[in-house]
């Protein structure tokens, strides 16, 4: 048995098509904003505050295991709902918090080992969604590029320790935007340009300080097209640090719009 903590964002989809492909026995704790699991009978509804609940679903089922997938966003502490757990483990919370999302997620990972339970890699039922090194496009990267790229990549090395950056838009040796708490979709929002076009790169690399088995940056589709309209004609992941949905179809939309994707 596996309990499976999903937040949102389409990774947990395909997660739980496997689990079931391969008729693994699982639990869902469901943490994502819409309870997008709720027609699941296996699925359980839970306020990221009630650990106490969360405990007791995970015991009570002989769970030893739990797997972390999706976007949980950070509660708004005033008005979490607790139990008794809850408020033993609440400031442990709210230290962590301070130092961004992935600290949270560091912290309820501590939480759960002292009641010996192990958390798996989020990509342990799905390697294939993570990129080895290469380019996955027709064109590759130019010397102009390759500059931007790079000039990307000393950006979210510089950031302090706990950040809950994973993005950075970077054009013309230039920094354009730094993902920020609205994520990569405000990011590429703000750094759309009438003057150019097919310029420009987006990297995404994981958090630093970040537990890898969690919180990957996740790609789709949907970034593709974002980037697309931001004018930027490509995007950099880290080999084996992401998620990678939707690739066929990533893969036709960037050779159709002569961008490129890259793994380092």
């Amino acid at each position: 048995m596996i309990g499976l903590i999903f937040g949102d964002t389409d990774f947990p989809n395909e997660i739980l098509k496997t689990i079931k492909k391969r008729k693994i026995r699982y639990l869902i704790i469901d943490l994502s904003k819409s309870k997008k699991f709720n027609k699941d009978n296996k699925s359980h509804s839970v306020s990221i505050g009630q650990f106490g609940k969360i405990l007791n679903i995970l015991k009570e089922n002989n769970c030893k295991r739990v797997l972390f997938a999706g976007k949980v966003n950070k509660p708004n502490f005033s008005k979490l709902k607790l139990d008794f757990k809850g408020v033993y483990y609440i400031s442990r919370i709210i230290k962590a918090s301070k130092l961004g999302d992935a600290a949270i997620l560091k912290e309820i990972i501590k939480i759960l080992a002292q009641n010996k339970i192990k958390t798996e890699n989020s990509l342990k039922f799905n390697p294939e969604l993570s990129l080895k090194k290469g380019t996955y496009s027709k064109i590759k990267p130019n010397k102009k590029d390759q500059l931007d790229i790079i000039k990307a990549i000393q950006t979210l090395n510089n950031l302090r320790e706990y950040n809950f950056s994973q993005g950075v838009v970077v054009r013309n040796k230039k920094i354009i935007s730094i993902e920020g708490k609205g994520g990569t979709k405000k990011m590429l929002e703000k750094s759309r340009s009438k003057k150019f076009r097919n310029d420009g790169v987006l990297v995404k690399f994981p958090k630093k300080k970040q537990d890898l088995r969690v919180d990957l940056p996740t790609i789709g589709l949907k970034t593709i097209k974002q980037s697309k309209a931001a004018g930027l004609k490509g995007i950099v992941i880290k080999n084996k640090h992401h998620v990678f949905l939707d690739k066929n179809k990533c893969i036709k939309f960037v050779d159709k719009n002569r961008m490129f994707i890259s793994v380092k």
